[in-house]
């Protein structure tokens, strides 16, 4: 089979302008290395799968991270690369300081987004009822 891929970008890069112009809406000034830097390695804080099939990514934050809708896409990305789907995403914030914290990444036509929850505003007393308080 040809190598369109190679020969598309070719053509594209040096002169097809206006086809470019027409697919984006806009001339390109110059182009990038298209070749990007391996992703650092993730580790998720937990990652279950529910009853019903949903997988469910659950990070603990312990201090207001601004890339923290970064972290939470990268890792939603790297979830879909592996499972082909992407995971129901939670962060539980157990820190200190007030919550303050981004919980969504958005871009042009790009948008991820998590729930953001304050352990604080948890019912405690549910869980000092419930039958698992100090079980393993």
């Amino acid at each position: 089979m040809a190598d369109y891929d190679g020969t598309l970008k070719l053509l594209l890069r040096t002169s097809a302008h206006v086809a470019l112009r027409e697919v984006t809406g806009q001339p390109i000034k110059h182009w990038l290395d298209e070749e990007l830097p391996n992703p650092r390695f993730l580790r998720m804080d937990l990652l279950g799968e529910a009853d019903d099939g949903r997988l469910i990514h659950l990070e603990l934050q312990s201090f207001n991270d601004p890339e923290m809708a970064f972290r939470m896409a990268e890792y939603g990305l790297g979830v879909y690369r592996v499972y082909e789907r992407f995971p129901q995403q939670f962060c539980l914030y157990v820190g200190d300081e007030p919550m303050n914290m981004p919980d969504v990444l958005r871009g042009p036509g790009f948008t991820a987004e998590y729930k953001l929850i304050d352990a604080r505003t948890l019912d405690g007393n549910e869980l000092l009822d419930s039958a698992e308080v100090g079980t393993t």
